[in-house]
């Protein structure tokens, strides 16, 4: 087995990563080429080999390069990063693909993307062209897998098998209550890449100030979102808003964020597996969340809303904190035309 992870150091992919080393049977070889941001993040099994890539691209060229040569039949080439090999390779290419937007069309043009978006797009192209180079794919639930095999145009002869085949560690054994005095209101554990919609939930939290709701908010950006951050924290200060900013947290800090909070709201508009909403789950803790595939394959939310409207955040909020609002009055005709015609009585003269 060769491991191939480069770029897996942050966010719910480390975690997965960490729970698999941790497993990995002491009398199997295993060649891994990991993270350096990440080495302190995971304890390497006894006996293996790591070769550490660094974030360069010099660093990940050599790695692909070695990952080539390596590579021969009968090996397998576990490609946890979600994306196939750039150069040939000899072995048996596992993909496990945590990515949607790996999925998606993208945009037609790059000049007016962010860095961040444009590397995006770059990898959504390599995982389109290697492709071919495919034995498996490995997702994690049933709404993932239907989107792989759409990209993949069917299942035609000759296409890579799709297998759904979940897994998390360090999960509770049973859900626990949540207090009633906790510290947060909500809590959205996400970092601030575009689909995790951020900029919609604080929208939806300056439409609950305007009505006199101001529940708190505790969010978990990294370093990475400087500009979001800035933006977050000047709206909240002019608008008067509970939000806080944790910054990023270890998955331990998350965890324990859990048992400090009351429920967790969740509007990213594309998950491949939602991991904030299982461990939310098993701590017991009430999920807001879009009605989409990707947070029914694994959660059972408390409110849902349509994830690109602050009026439908805002108003699942309130229906989770007893303030629904009263449906919109219906008039009869008659009704509508004595609001819209001028009362006779106040308009004749004295």
């Amino acid at each position: 087995m060769i491991l191939y992870a480069p770029n897996v150091h942050t966010g719910g992919g480390v975690v997965l990563l960490r729970a698999l080393l941790a497993e990995w049977p002491d009398d199997k070889p295993l060649l891994a080429y990991l993270d350096i941001r990440a080495k302190s993040l995971l304890s390497v099994p006894a006996g293996a080999r790591v070769r550490w890539v660094e974030p360069s691209i010099r660093s990940r060229m050599k790695a692909g390069w070695e990952l080539s040569r390596s590579g021969k039949p009968g090996n397998t080439i576990f490609c946890f990063h979600g994306l196939p090999p750039l150069l040939r390779n000899r072995g048996r290419i596992v993909v496990f693909l945590q990515n949607r937007l790996y999925l998606s069309e993208g945009p037609a043009s790059l000049l007016s993307l962010r860095p961040t978006a444009v590397r995006q797009e770059i990898e959504r192209h390599i995982g389109r062209l290697c492709r071919q180079r495919v034995s498996e794919y490995i997702v994690q639930t049933p709404s993932m897998a239907r989107d792989l095999i759409r990209w993949l145009g069917g299942r035609p002869d000759g296409a890579p098998a799709v297998r759904v085949l979940p897994f998390l560690a360090g999960l509770a054994t049973g859900p626990v209550s949540v207090p009633e005095s906790a510290e947060w209101d909500f809590v959205y554990v996400a970092d601030g890449v575009p689909h995790k919609n951020h900029r919609t939930l604080v929208e939806a939290w300056r439409l609950l100030a305007e009505e006199g709701l101001r529940p708190s908010l505790a969010l978990t950006l990294s370093a990475r979102d400087g500009e979001l951050r800035t933006e977050i924290a000047q709206s909240a200060a002019q608008l008067d808003l509970r939000i806080t900013d944790l910054g990023q947290m270890s998955h331990e800090d998350v965890l324990a964020l859990y048992g400090k909070s009351k429920a967790i709201v969740f509007p990213s508009s594309a998950e491949s597996f939602g991991l904030p909403l299982i461990e939310a789950t098993h701590a017991g803790l009430p999920i807001l969340a879009p009605e989409l595939d990707y947070v029914r394959d694994v959660c059972t939310p408390a409110q849902t809303f349509d994830a690109a409207s602050p009026v439908s955040i805002a108003r699942a909020v309130k229906r989770f904190l007893g303030a629904p609002e009263r449906p919109l009055e219906i008039r009869t005709p008659g009704a509508f035309w004595s609001q819209l015609l001028p009362d006779e009585r106040n308009e004749r003269p004295e």
